[in-house]
């Protein structure tokens, strides 16, 4: 009879830790898609801003069309990425999108009538708040998908993962080499 009791008593650590390793699979899960939606709404808020922006710098200058063009090009790709991509083709867009706003930005310092103007400090102001907000959502994310990929792969939470479906997250990482280069500062 205590043997029995004693197979129960197993049978039951074992349930419980396989409950307990599922329901923490899932809410690292969740917070992974959770931080990836937080960065859709920074992305969202950058998207919005981005017209804004290029119809106050048209209406200062005319010769720059092409560096214009590229941001609206590169605000076209990176949202029609925003819906149906992979992590790792987001991620490509949306440094793409950030270059091309850095190329705005060195446009504007050649016009001093431009860069005082009020409107395009304000929007030059909530795009700069609005990078630091995707940069920090990024981290948070890549954080997140870290302590979901260390569950799913460490044991012996990996063998509930393994079980039931779990896979590895994808981490938002930068893919053009310029990006990742160290910038160089020159005083003339």
């Amino acid at each position: 009879m205590t043997g029995l009791y004693i197979v129960l008593g197993i049978v039951a650590i074992l349930v419980i830790f396989f409950i307990s390793a599922y329901n923490g699979l899932v809410g690292l899960r969740n917070q992974m898609k959770n931080a990836w939606a937080q960065i859709d709404v920074q992305l969202k808020r950058r998207y919005d801003l981005i017209p804004n922006l290029v119809e106050t710098v048209k209406g200062y200058q005319i010769h720059e069309r092409e560096t214009l063009e590229a941001v609206t090009k590169a605000r076209n790709v990176a949202q029609q990425a925003s819906s149906s991509s992979s992590v790792a083709e987001r991620s490509k867009a949306e440094t793409e999108l950030s270059s091309a706003l850095a190329r705005l930005l060195v446009v504007v310092e050649a016009y001093p009538d431009l860069k005082a103007n009020q409107n395009f400090l304000a929007l030059q102001e909530e795009l700069t708040s609005t990078e630091n907000k995707i940069s920090f959502s990024r981290q948070y994310y890549n954080d997140s998908v870290l302590k979901y990929n260390n569950q799913t792969q460490m044991f012996p939470s990996n063998i509930v993962a393994g079980m039931t479906g779990f896979k590895s997250g994808e981490f938002f990482e930068i893919t053009v080499a310029e990006e990742k280069a160290a910038p160089k500062v020159k005083f003339n």
